[in-house]
């Protein structure tokens, strides 16, 4: 495929999604990331779309928010090894409140196999995947229904969450840096998920690597009320989103980080995070993340801790 050819269509799938990792980019137009993020230079160059990390929008994205279609084709096999991985953090028994987003509608589908779960949530999405799961009981939060992302919100949302407690809230974004924590673009949103964080006594939040580095306008999760972090492993040449990684780690937030199968970070040699980082470990392992690799070989894990 010629490079004219390329960028033509890096063009129509960013118009048609609103935004595109570069992994999903570099898998349609079937050629490495690296090339695909020289064609994304040139793109940008010419004032067609805007560069975010690990992947492309149209220009002036991140003032504006993505629906559920557009959002649910963005990364989704990272979103799929992240969900994969995180399930692997829910013992049977517990009681969690899982917010709305595509990732954690992802890990709601494999929720459904952990008897005597008890799952609240604001979102129809996170409902549906539990609706015929026999042995999980779903709560839903009262609240005006959200569109965009088929969430529940406003006041009667968040009433319904008082004098809630859980034992974790799992919970996306729309972006995770280490100064701010975890933002999102819509303050409706953003007050139903700190009433989530405000019911569980731990938050793990679930983001790619697309969303590290990336600040939108409304903070719903400090840094220091997150507890872990799932993602997974940013492209080599990404250093902006290794830093901030590390950066968290730093912070006291635990990492468990997947392996997305031929990965170019695989293929490049990098050594992975596979080891403790410095300094003194704030939270205590979380229980079922240190078994996780055994359990599920595919996506591997890679467990950050700060010891």
């Amino acid at each position: 495929m010629f490079a004219a050819e390329r960028r033509q269509l890096i063009l129509e799938m960013v118009r048609a999604n609103g935004a595109v990792s570069l992994r999903e980019l570099a898998r349609v137009v079937q050629t490495s990331e690296v090339t695909v993020r020289r064609d994304v230079r040139a793109l940008e160059a010419e004032g067609l779309l805007d560069r975010r990390h690990g992947g492309a929008v149209l220009p002036g994205g991140l003032t504006r928010e993505s629906g559920f279609p557009q959002k649910s084709h963005l990364a989704t096999a990272e979103k799929t090894a992240i969900a994969d991985l995180a399930a692997g953090l829910v013992d049977e028994g517990e009681a969690i409140v899982v917010g709305a987003g595509t990732t954690t509608q992802e890990l709601a589908r494999r929720l459904a196999r952990v008897p005597g779960l008890t799952v609240v949530t604001n979102s129809l999405l996170v409902a549906q995947a539990l609706a015929h799961a026999n042995r999980v009981e779903v709560v839903m939060t009262g609240g005006t229904l959200r569109g965009s992302n088929y969430g529940l919100v406003g006041s009667g949302a968040e009433q319904s969450l008082h004098g809630l407690r859980v034992s974790r809230a799992f919970l996306s974004g729309a972006g995770l840096t280490a100064e701010r924590g975890l933002s999102t673009s819509n303050m409706l949103c953003a007050s139903v998920d700190r009433a989530l964080v405000q019911a569980a006594a731990e938050v793990v939040v679930l983001a790619d690597h697309t969303k590290l580095g990336t600040d939108t306008m409304f903070q719903t999760v400090p840094t220091d009320l997150i507890t872990h972090l799932v993602t997974d492993e940013p492209p080599s040449d990404d250093e902006r989103a290794g830093a901030e990684l590390q950066a968290l780690a730093d912070r006291g937030v635990r990492l468990a980080v997947a392996s997305l199968p031929g990965a170019d970070a695989l293929a490049a040699g990098r050594p992975r995070r596979d080891g403790p980082l410095p300094g003194p470990r704030r939270h205590q392992p979380l229980r079922g993340a240190q078994p996780l690799g055994a359990e599920q070989p595919t996506p591997r894990l890679a467990d950050v801790r700060r010891r």
